[in-house]
């Protein structure tokens, strides 16, 4: 029976390289894919490369392929990367460049573009197509318009298909989903196409991208199971075998760190996912209710039944907004009555903030060690506490304003309770909100360009 094994080599822009190079050299697989990319990570890329036109994808690319690429040439594996991000031909450029310092021939670089709808959006909406938010209902974006600093859809794996048909040895995106530096290689080994005929086996490819795109928290990281899961200073990362049947086993190089177990598959299908009968991506729409796990082995999962409902017919675009600026600060407060002197620094705070005419969007004080993960839901503390954090955090719309607030939080340190002591305050920065919405699928048309390195 016909199969594909694939390594995820990176879960997050930062993510550790160590655990890529375990599987590139042990474990067995044909390709790595890698994703680098957040939500909104592509329109901070996107202001780098209008300041600077060599920049505007993601650094980590070039230390990676360093690293991986004598391994993967070695092993003939083929390399599968969003960190073009908003400049895949930078990107690729920097990777030829690489590839001639270090004495490799040969290569031939795929390079897929076609997200970028920044300079759409007018066209788009003369069609009238209508950008209402995901999130809030609103309409359109006729409020935000003058402030948007870029739109990207999120393609599906057409483009990395058409690379590999066409040989390219390494692929590198913009913005396509997660899962289809996944789908897309198990689509082109085993033939399939995008026809109602595959849609259950494109479900399945979903769900394994799924299930494996965010790194390690499928072998035991980020897991209920943290107590058991061993050795999580070396874990593995996650490997997808494939077979033509659409059933697939999801497993890490022995001698790894970390587990893979029911549970721990399971904690992942639910990982951002609304409505488990329709998680919706560029590729195909999987329904994660039908499948069916078996521990087959130590670190092994099988998983089968998977199941998927075709492509759906709008793709999902970021559109990032410019939404003013942020002041931020952090105090400390020590024993005896620490909350009390912590409350003491919020209403100083505030009090200051009125009498200079500060103007903020938005307000934060969260007490650190007392409610600021669990809000306003946190029990009031029965005991005297050895210490407690104030963060502050003020959306504002002028630069000066979030200064301020900077500025004002070292006045605490004297104005303030006994005690009170002061990090170093941070920098205002600029504050780019998130404005989702849908596109239809004809605005988005994927593009291929071949990077050769002679």
């Amino acid at each position: 029976m016909k199969k594909v094994r694939i390594g995820c080599g990176s879960g997050y822009w930062g993510d550790a390289l160590d655990p890529a190079i375990e599987i590139a050299e042990k474990g067995n697989v044909q390709y790595l894919g890698f994703d680098h990319l957040a939500e909104l990570t592509m329109a901070l890329l996107h202001r780098q490369k209008e300041k600077d036109p060599s920049a505007g994808f993601v650094p980590d690319i070039v230390p990676w392929f360093k690293a991986l690429l004598p391994i993967c040439q070695k092993n003939g594996i083929k390399m599968i990367t969003n960190a073009g991000g908003a400049n895949p031909e930078a990107a690729a450029q920097a990777v030829v460049d690489l590839c001639q310092e270090m004495g490799i021939h040969g290569l031939k670089i795929g390079v897929v573009t076609g997200d970028d709808l920044t300079d759409k959006l007018d066209e788009i909406r003369a069609s009238g197509v209508k950008l209402t938010n995901s999130d809030t209902g609103e309409e359109d974006i006729d409020r935000v318009k003058g402030n948007i600093v870029a739109a990207y859809a999120y393609m599906g794996g057409e483009g990395i298909i058409e690379a590999l048909k066409q040989g390219c040895d390494h692929i590198i995106t913009g913005r396509v989903s997660d899962v289809s530096l996944y789908v897309a290689p198990i689509m082109y080994e085993m033939g399939w196409d995008y026809s109602d005929r595959y849609k259950d086996k494109l479900g399945a490819a979903v769900n394994a991208g799924h299930i494996v795109e965010c790194g390690c928290p499928c072998n035991g990281g980020i897991s209920n199971l943290w107590k058991e899961s061993p050795e999580n200073w070396k874990i593995g990362f996650p490997i997808i075998e494939m077979d033509e049947n659409g059933d697939a086993v999801i497993t890490k190089v022995p001698g790894s760190g970390g587990l893979v177990n029911k549970t721990t598959i399971k904690e992942h299908l639910v990982y951002e996912v609304i409505d488990p009968h329709n998680y919706i991506m560029p590729d195909g729409i999987a329904d994660f209710t039908t499948l069916k796990l078996q521990e087959t082995g130590k670190d092994q999962v099988k998983v089968t039944n998977m199941s998927g409902k075709g492509r759906p017919a709008t793709l999902k675009v970021c559109i990032g907004v410019q939404e003013g600026f942020i002041g931020e600060a952090m105090l400390l407060f020590p024993w005896p009555d620490a909350l009390g002197k912590a409350r003491k620094a919020e209403e100083i705070m505030r009090e200051r903030f009125k009498m200079l005419g500060i103007e903020a969007t938005e307000m934060r004080f969260d007490y650190v060690g007392v409610n600021t993960l669990l809000g306003a839901t946190a029990p009031e503390p029965d005991y005297d506490m050895n210490e407690v954090g104030l963060r502050i955090a003020v959306k504002t719309k002028s630069y000066a304003d979030a200064d301020a607030v900077r500025r004002e939080a070292t006045h605490v340190w004297t104005f303030g309770p006994i005690g009170t002591s002061c990090g170093v305050p941070f920098r205002p920065r600029k504050v780019v909100g998130l404005w989702p919405t849908l596109v239809p699928r004809e605005f988005v048309k994927p593009q291929l360009t071949i990077k050769e390195v002679e």
